[in-house]
């Protein structure tokens, strides 16, 4: 009988780990083969694709010339330093001497003319005098005058520059109603644009029926509605013409007293602001107001301690419940109504701080260096500089003064 071979137990041990290698090293490829395939096909289908666009793809957003002109300021206060955006915040009075020097000194953004700047001028001596202004400055200024016509008005009672001093709104209404108001806003607004002149601080859109009132003569005379149509007829005659408008005397200066000579507190309650001072602003906004400025007046419905050129608590109501979005301007910082309750660089602070975009200002050369330091300490943010300036060179460009040409529509390839 033959004897049977013994089995070598250690080479088939050997040789099933060999094979058991070899499974798990097939397996293990597959998988992983399998699992980066399926990973590159997420990666390729999902949000976050990191392959590069199509380059031959390329998106045009065409801007809205609100866009533009948003973008054009934003480009010009990137561009400018921190005094000549401050300089922008003065509507400066006429110096007496020096006027082209200031300008080019501190960055003005416009100067706002008196009696003294007229006299003795013709048509063609102010438009020089008013294009030496535009070629000092840096920025294009606001030229600005009070032309309500009647008691208040500047270049009509120049000789040689107004053969007949604009009328009242009063007499105007009288001659021929809200036709007459058009024509007149019209024809003035073509003359002050000739003499170099692009801002009229008017219409008056206070309501003051008692012919002893103060503001009376400056009005219609009428009621809040008869106000608001007056308003709105001048705003709308005034609109493309290239001359800015701007409202005056808000919250309302109604039957008060001179603020020119005086501080005045008025005691009138809330209601009636809301139901009869507010309406013919209201209605100038909606028309298209440029403008609005702020008086001295103490209004305790809003602020019982500060004049309201001062208080936030009116610059919010202009902003927020009237939904006035333009530049806000101050009554002149000379008058008693102001100069009486505290000193020029103070104010000036004050006013921007509470949201004022603009200062009618003789003692620019002292409140201008007070501003910045403000900024400089903290008290006043560069931010809120920027967007009083911002303001500012925003209505330039509306006017006209400043071209927005060069601002592209966006191309992303």
């Amino acid at each position: 009988m033959k004897k049977k071979k013994k089995i070598n137990t250690r080479n088939i041990k050997i040789l099933a780990c060999v094979l058991l290698v070899g499974f798990v090293l097939v397996f293990g490829i597959q998988f992983w083969l399998s699992s980066t395939g399926s990973a590159s096909d997420q990666s390729q289908s999902g949000s976050g694709s990191t392959e590069e666009p199509d380059q031959s793809t390329t998106v045009h957003t065409e801007l809205t010339e609100d866009q533009k002109k948003d973008r054009k300021v934003q480009e010009l206060l990137k561009d400018m330093t921190l005094d000549q955006k401050i300089g922008q915040l003065f509507l400066a009075r006429v110096p007496e001497s020096g006027a082209v020097a200031d300008i080019q000194s501190w960055g003005l953004g416009g100067y706002l003319i008196f009696g003294r700047d007229v006299d003795g001028e013709t048509t063609e001596s102010f438009q020089a005098k008013t294009a030496s202004w535009q070629s000092a400055s840096a920025v294009p200024m606001l030229v600005a005058s009070d032309e309500e016509g009647g008691d208040v008005t500047r270049v009509s009672y120049g000789d040689g520059m107004v053969d007949t001093p604009f009328p009242s709104p009063q007499e105007l209404y009288a001659e021929n109603g809200l036709t007459a108001v058009e024509d007149d806003a019209t024809t003035k607004a073509q003359i002050l644009k000739n003499l170099g002149i692009n801002v009229n601080l008017a219409p008056v859109a206070d309501v003051a029926e008692d012919p002893d009132s103060f503001m009376y003569s400056r009005t219609m005379g009428q009621d809040a509605s008869g106000e608001a149509d007056f308003v709105k007829t001048v705003i709308t005659a005034t609109e493309g013409t290239g001359v800015g408008s701007c409202l005056k005397h808000f919250p309302g200066y109604g039957e008060n007293g001179d603020s020119h000579t005086d501080i005045v507190h008025d005691d009138r309650d809330l209601d009636h602001f809301e139901t009869i001072d507010f309406i013919p602003f209201k209605a100038g906004i909606e028309a298209g107001a440029d403008a609005v400025l702020i008086c001295h007046n103490i209004v305790s419905a809003f602020d019982e301690t500060q004049p309201a050129s001062l208080s936030p608590s009116v610059h919010q109501v202009l902003r927020n419940e009237l939904g006035f979005t333009g530049v806000i301007i101050t009554d002149d910082f000379d008058m008693a109504g102001l100069a009486d309750y505290t000193d020029q660089k103070t104010g000036a602070v004050d006013t921007i701080k509470a949201g004022s975009d603009m200062i009618i200002s003789s003692s620019y050369a002292d409140q201008i260096p007070a501003v910045r330091a403000a900024v400089q300490d903290g008290t006043i943010t560069e931010d809120e500089i920027d967007a009083a300036a911002g303001k500012v060179l925003r209505w330039k460009i509306n006017l006209g003064l400043i071209s927005y040409d060069d601002v592209q529509d966006t191309t992303n390839s």
